[in-house]
């Protein structure tokens, strides 16, 4: 018989569980989460706390009164990079009974890890979104841990939502769900504040220090307003580096630089099967599609006047790298984002070095602004905390607030105290102003206001239905017969149809038609 192979960053030794002592919050939701469980029913609970509060602590009890009462458990992170801790912290409490599922695993091992979880060998299952069709019987509990994050979406057939289909999944199973987060998806917290969910909340953080102090660093007022390091960033890097503490710097942006632009007509060299601009990577000799995929060295001329003179533009997380490395030669500095994760272990390895503190300065995307608990980490920087609110999407600055305070949370988790610098070009934008003082009541109440002006969900319903194909022409010819139709049904709550935001991707062009309004009207139609 084939003994089972190690998942990938599964510890090789187990720490032995202590019982923690619970802060009265935490008590509170521990008890009300074990009436549930031996209720036996479907039970949808959002368990909304600040960063820091113990949450975890809160799942892993849960998951050990669904095992004694002879049920079993799954929890769901949105990030690879995030299953490692709770492996740990789970192996801690559960030994051999936990499997370990997502894609960064081998073919075999998540065979074998499966199979386990099929036979009953293994009663508890973590893993990423994917992992919520994982084959347990008589589940008890689903935890869906930063239940807010996009991550949980599939954006590639087959489409879904790990987190709505987990809810969905408890309600078949008739299961516990706990719904965990510091910044609660808009639809999540109005189930709460409806009554659709019992809502447990845990608003002060475990041990002394409290949240981590924002300051927002308006770059309008900075000598250089597009220094990559501004003064006061750089002077609190130099003062953590001389403390011998830990420094973590985001910018939700990969890659050298963001673009290459032709100096005589303006235009951006762009990737030909996508309507986008190649992102330059490897000190800008290499340019990448990141949605196709397509790599080739970066143009010496512009494609649309053959112009010789191009010059880089904007700056991605490797570009902070090199500016930091230059800036302090003595530091010892990592780096995760997409490029990095593609490497099958490299997060595990990166993230164990620097809790090691073999790393000092740890610089990256939104995979290092959640769940992560560092305690030797004081300063978070975000370098441009501007970054994802003008794109064309509603939930911008929804998604902008989270990955914030999210960031944010990861500052003064141990006995020193934390500090945030937010460098923004837009200090007056309520997403930034309340993430300073990390107000998710006030944010919730200003963003409900938009969302119900506008029409948006969780307000109203809205659906988006893509046209895509090889001939533009069709595609446009489709989406107009839809559209008509939709518009004799619904009237002026149908939009388009127009080119979808991204044009053309892997040479299909792509149309839209929105439809939003009541629910009910929108199942309907």
């Amino acid at each position: 018989e084939r003994r089972p192979a190690t998942p990938a960053g599964s510890p090789a030794h187990m720490t032995p569980f202590e019982d923690r002592v619970l802060t009265p919050e935490q008590t509170e939701a521990d008890t009300r989460v074990a009436v549930a469980l031996g209720a036996g029913e479907f039970a949808p609970i959002l368990l909304e706390g600040v960063t820091g509060s113990g949450k975890t602590e809160i799942y892993l009890r849960a998951a050990q009164k669904a095992l004694e009462l002879g049920r079993t458990a799954l929890f769901l992170v949105p990030e690879i990079g995030l299953t490692s801790t709770l492996v740990r912290l789970a192996r801690e409490r559960f030994g051999d009974r936990i499997s370990v599922l997502h894609s960064d695993m081998a073919e075999g091992v998540r065979h074998d890890e499966w199979f386990r979880a099929r036979s009953g060998e293994a009663r508890v299952v973590v893993g990423a979104r994917s992992a919520v069709f994982a084959p347990l019987s008589d589940l008890g509990l689903i935890v869906v841990d930063e239940e807010h994050d996009a991550a949980y979406k599939q954006e590639d057939a087959p489409r879904y939502n790990g987190r709505d289909v987990a809810v969905y999944r408890a309600k078949i199973e008739k299961a516990v769900i706990l719904l965990g987060s510091a910044t609660p998806s808009m639809e999540s917290r109005l189930n709460a504040v409806k009554g659709r969910y019992e809502w447990v909340r845990l608003r002060q953080r475990v041990g002394r220090m409290g949240l981590a102090r924002v300051h927002v660093i308006d770059r309008r007022k900075q000598r250089v307003p597009t220094a990559i390091l501004t003064p006061p960033l750089m002077e609190s890097i130099e003062e953590r580096l001389a403390r011998r503490e830990q420094t973590v710097l985001l910018l939700n942006r990969r890659g050298y630089a963001t673009s290459l632009v032709c100096r005589e007509c303006g235009a951006a060299a762009q990737c030909p099967h996508c309507s986008v601009a190649f992102v330059l990577h490897r000190r800008g000799e290499q340019a990448q599609c990141h949605y196709c995929g397509l790599i080739r060295a970066t143009p010496t001329r512009c494609t649309t006047c053959r112009g010789e003179y191009l010059r880089l533009q904007g700056y991605g997380t490797q570009r902070v790298a090199e500016v930091v490395a230059s800036s302090f030669p003595g530091a010892a500095l990592a780096r995760i984002d997409r490029d990095i994760a593609g490497r099958r272990g490299a997060v595990e390895k990166i993230l164990q070095s620097f809790e090691r503190h073999e790393v000092d300065v740890l610089i990256g995307t939104q995979m290092i602004a959640k769940g992560h608990d560092f305690p030797k980490v004081t300063l978070v920087g975000v370098i441009d905390a501007d970054v994802g609110l003008g794109l064309p999407d509603f939930r911008s600055a929804e998604r902008t607030f989270a990955l914030l305070t999210q960031v944010a949370g990861r500052a003064g988790r141990g006995d020193l105290p934390g500090e945030v610098l937010l460098q923004t070009h837009n200090p007056k934008h309520y997403a930034i102003e309340l993430a300073q003082t990390q107000d998710y009541d006030a944010f919730f109440d200003r963003e409900m206001e938009f969302r119900r002006t506008m029409g948006y969900p969780p307000q109203e319903a809205m659906i988006n239905v893509l046209f895509r194909g090889p001939a533009e022409d069709e595609v446009a010819k489709n989406a107009r017969a839809i559209a008509h139709r939709l518009k004799a049904k619904l009237g002026p709550g149908v939009l388009g149809p127009s080119p979808s935001p991204l044009s053309k991707v892997r040479d299909e062009y792509r149309y839209q038609v929105v439809a939003r309004g009541p629910r009910a009207r929108i199942r309907e139609a």
